[in-house]
């Protein structure tokens, strides 16, 4: 008789093919977004796969509601556009997505009071009060609703509902992936696959080589009947009550960013990027129950314990929890160049920079596995050390890192080459002619994105 722990022989078994394309994207979390869309605008014919009912990932699912690290300190710009930047304009049209524009960016008083609760301050800055910078706080539903028009217009082939099993390689080439689907186990060809699970689950299972790595994980809320300005009156009025009030909550929380509660575009609505739960694994089941079950008494507590305490949040509510639990690191590429802490600190540039951060540089190589063919990692479980990781793994530079594999897989497809041997100039440049930033100017850029201006700059702008 079998027990816990053993193994048993799982009997082989036919699988159909249900798609094929030129390129597979496996993960519709924002990098993977990013890639399908590129792909799809330089003439790949693209399937992509999401094992949830939603797409965005953590920036949707997950509940990270605040893009940030796209702004460069050192040059006073912002440094993650493209398909990022076309996300918050449609979120913004729909009045989803709220950010301070050029003319607030700095730590003028007005500014700072009006934009710190939204998280659009630098706080990576020994400088107090954090300096506003270009940040942008959004609703997850419109992130799901223009996700799913974009993936519509570009005709785009989804399979959501679709849990990655497995991937194909033959020969050392990956030639597609095996998803487990209520359907049964289904087949997805692609002469390219693009890795953006977050975990590195595609290229893990091709064989390429990978670390394991480990952070805090989050079981993200949010909490309405919030009266904002009251608890910012408290916050700003009372320093040394709101100070002792505000430590001992992070205590309950196991700690937190800045700011244990953000505002978000819904009125009386706010987010919360905690608890925060060290030493579990995310790959491991047990780990993840356990965060679930343990975040959400966590919760239950803290908003019992601000109703009765806090100003403002008499009245609060949970609202929801994240529907995808917050995971920050597990598997990390080893890919042709491993990204070190060092080249994220002293912002080292690279020949083949294809994506920017907030003031660091990916270059091409992060995105290539070694020793198996036909496949590119983009997203946080890219190449680089653990160390390099949390402090370069955010959303918008995630999103670059995705863009510049879609376009490096579908101008390899056009090429008749692999995208190992894909011309890194070329992509380099398709990305700048689409409005994207590989990071290979050496000043400056020229312009503001015409979403950063004010209203009469835009007017100033148009004329």
């Amino acid at each position: 008789m079998s027990r816990i722990g053993d193994w048993m022989q799982e009997p082989a078994r036919e699988v159909r093919v249900a798609a094929q394309a030129d390129v597979v994207v496996v993960g519709g979390g924002p990098a993977g977004l990013a890639a399908a869309f590129a792909a799809a605008r330089n003439g790949a014919r693209v399937t992509l796969l999401e094992r949830y009912n939603h797409l965005g990932g953590l920036a949707s699912g997950g509940m990270v509601l605040v893009l940030d690290d796209m702004w460069d300190a050192h040059l006073g710009e912002i440094s993650v556009r493209g398909t990022c930047m076309e996300m918050i304009d449609r979120m913004a049209a729909l009045g989803l997505a709220k950010f301070p524009t050029r003319g607030e960016w700095g730590t003028a008083p007005a500014s700072v009071e009006k934009w710190s609760r939204w998280g659009a301050f630098d706080f990576h800055t020994k400088e107090k009060p954090h300096p506003i910078v270009f940040a942008v706080a959004f609703d997850p539903d419109a992130w799901k609703r223009v996700s799913m028009e974009q993936v519509k217009e570009l005709g785009i082939e989804l399979r959501l509902h679709s849990w990655f099993s497995r991937t194909l390689v033959e020969d050392g080439k990956v030639k597609g992936v095996i998803c487990d689907t209520k359907s049964g186990r289904e087949a997805i060809l692609g002469n390219v696959v693009i890795d953006t699970t977050g975990d590195l689950d595609v290229a893990a299972s091709a064989g390429a080589p990978h670390i394991g790595g480990s952070y805090i994980v989050t079981t993200v809320f949010r909490l309405g009947g919030v009266d904002a300005d009251e608890a910012e009156r408290f916050e700003r009025e009372e320093p040394e009550a709101f100070d002792k009030l505000d430590r001992e909550i992070k205590r309950m929380l196991g700690g937190s960013w800045a700011h244990w509660w953000l505002k978000t575009p819904l009125p009386g609505v706010v987010w919360c990027n905690c608890p925060h739960m060290p030493g579990l694994d995310p790959l491991k089941v047990a780990d993840l129950t356990r965060a679930e079950v343990e975040g959400r008494k966590i919760v239950h507590q803290t908003v019992d314990f601000v109703r009765a305490r806090h100003p403002g949040f008499q009245n609060c509510y949970v609202v929801d929890m994240a529907p995808q639990t917050g995971v920050r690191q597990t598997r990390l590429l080893e890919g042709e160049h491993v990204m070190s802490k060092e080249d994220v600190m002293q912002r080292t540039r690279f020949a083949d920079s294809i994506a920017r951060g907030r003031d660091y540089y990916y270059p091409y190589r992060a995105l290539l596995p070694r020793s198996v063919e036909n496949l590119l990692v983009a997203g946080r479980h890219y190449s680089a050390t653990s160390a390099a990781q949390k402090i370069s793994r955010e959303i918008p530079p995630c999103m670059a890192m995705g863009e510049a594999a879609g376009v490096a897989a579908a101008l390899a497809l056009n090429a008749g080459v692999s995208v190992r041997n894909v011309d890194v100039a070329a992509v380099q440049r398709t990305l700048r002619a689409q409005g994207a930033d590989p990071g290979t100017q050496t000043g400056p850029n020229p312009d503001v994105p015409a979403i950063a201006l004010g209203a009469d700059e835009r007017v100033e702008v148009a004329a």
